[in-house]
């Protein structure tokens, strides 16, 4: 009788391992949904852990879809939903993946979420979603998404995957709409395609608002390089708040 228990404690331990419940591990001691740790997993990305700033990951997308917030926030709503789900149905195969074919299992769960995401965008979105060309199917290859897939989703259970899937989503996603603000508003003086500085006529007097001081709109803001140089401002405005994500 006395080995009883340490046989039932075995039995437990394995099954902790391998048995699933509801997204959480069928352990003795469950941890609750907004635990302090799970709740690290949705705001660590958003600062300190953010996937551009501080990874250094998605940095492509970051310059080429930000000229405009419209396609920059429904850029980041594509890559927060394929990463979710991705990183949830990864997490739920682990146990059943051989470790030499994870990546192309990854590349085939990535690819036909991102080929789902392309379609309800041509059907509800034509516009966007020819805004933003190529860089949804580039979805597939992106660093983050496989990034998280690698190191987090192959380790732990569904729903701490689904949490650091929208987290680092979220902390992506946050990075595209404040440079999308800035160079949409310097480069065009709108939002959205709203004229937010004024109205700018052919004279001085035909103008309204900061056209009529004799404001200009950088042209600048709306190339490239310009998004670089917003998401190094970012960077440095980060860290010199954040100093212990300095380099030594």
């Amino acid at each position: 009788m006395k080995n009883k228990p340490e046989q039932m404690s075995e039995v437990e331990k394995e099954e902790k391992k391998k048995a699933m419940v509801l997204f959480l591990s069928n352990s003795e001691e469950k941890e609750h949904f907004l635990s302090k740790g799970n709740r690290k997993l949705l705001s660590d990305p958003l600062d300190d852990n953010n996937p551009i700033t501080v990874q250094v990951l998605g940095i492509c997308s970051a310059l080429a879809i930000t000229v405009q917030m419209e396609p920059a926030i429904v850029m980041a709503i594509a890559v927060m939903a394929v990463m979710a789900f991705s990183n949830m149905i990864i997490s739920a195969l682990r146990n059943m993946i051989p470790n030499r074919i994870r990546i192309i299992v990854q590349l085939v769960v990535v690819a036909s979420l991102v080929a789902l995401v392309d379609q309800v965008l041509r059907a509800y979105a034509y516009d966007v979603s020819k805004q933003l060309s190529v860089f949804i199917g580039l979805i597939i290859t992106n660093c983050i998404v496989m990034g998280r897939l690698e190191a987090f989703a192959l380790g732990n259970g569904i729903y701490k995957s689904f949490l650091d899937g929208i987290g680092n989503a979220a902390g992506y996603g946050l990075i595209l709409i404040i440079v999308a603000f800035f160079r949409e508003l310097l480069g065009a003086g709108k939002l959205f395609g709203y004229e937010i500085l004024g109205h700018k006529g052919a004279t001085l007097a035909e103008s309204t608002g900061l056209y009529a001081l004799g404001y200009e709109n950088n042209g600048l803001m709306l190339l490239s390089p310009m998004a670089l140089i917003v998401v190094g401002i970012i960077i440095w405005v980060q860290r010199s708040r954040n100093r212990k994500l300095i380099e030594a």
